[in-house]
């Protein structure tokens, strides 16, 4: 079984990206959406304790939490050593099970890929990437996205050019969604061709 790490900056199409994998029968793990459920589940103690007054109930605040830690290097790398072992066991289970089931690819949708070290964990690491320009366009149209956050946000990712040359594979997903869609499709073909004949 192969295991493709997905990954590209803000604003880049990946999530958009990761659906087409699904679209195509694909299994992905989601890692927004392990944290979206860790942070109303077995995170949200963890982090109460460590940012007071980023939870109530049981569940993280997440413009609270972003309030606190966004501009602060130690706070953001203290909640990630809260919360990145809880993914990457996660990851684990989902790797495990379709291991079993006898899937030949599996997609691990990870944000911050090259940013917490995770490329020992995945075979390929496909990149998508837009211009700059596209890029902007596509995060400042978000509800409550300024210019001071979208730069703050870029400065923790890894440049985009980065991810690039150390991608095994890159989608432009600036030339459209059907071209990105073809794009995907040939290289889940690429994958499971190498997998058969590995």
């Amino acid at each position: 079984m192969i295991i493709l790490g997905l990954t590209g900056s803000i604003g880049m199409g990946k999530s958009t990206t990761a659906k087409m994998f699904v679209d195509e029968g694909i299994p992905v793990h989601d890692s927004d959406a392990t944290v979206h459920r860790l942070y109303a589940g077995k995170a949200a103690g963890l982090i109460e304790a460590e940012f007071p007054g980023t939870a109530s109930n049981g569940v993280v605040n997440r413009e609270r939490l972003a309030a606190t830690v966004l501009n602060d290097q130690q706070k953001l790398r203290r909640l990630g050593e809260i919360i990145h072992p809880l993914v990457r066991a996660d990851q684990d289970v989902f790797v495990a099970h379709h291991r079993k089931a006898g899937a030949p690819l599996v997609v691990l949708d990870i944000p911050l890929l090259f940013e917490t070290g995770a490329t020992g964990r995945v075979d390929d690491i496909l990149v998508v990437t837009a211009s700059p320009e596209v890029q902007k366009s596509r995060v400042m149209s978000r509800p409550g996205m300024t210019e001071e956050k979208f730069a703050a946000i870029l400065a923790n990712q890894v440049p985009d050019r980065e991810k690039r040359r150390n991608a095994d594979f890159v989608i432009d997903t600036g030339a459209g969604m059907e071209a990105a869609r073809t794009a995907v499709r040939q290289l889940i073909e690429t994958l499971k061709a190498r997998d058969r004949s590995g």
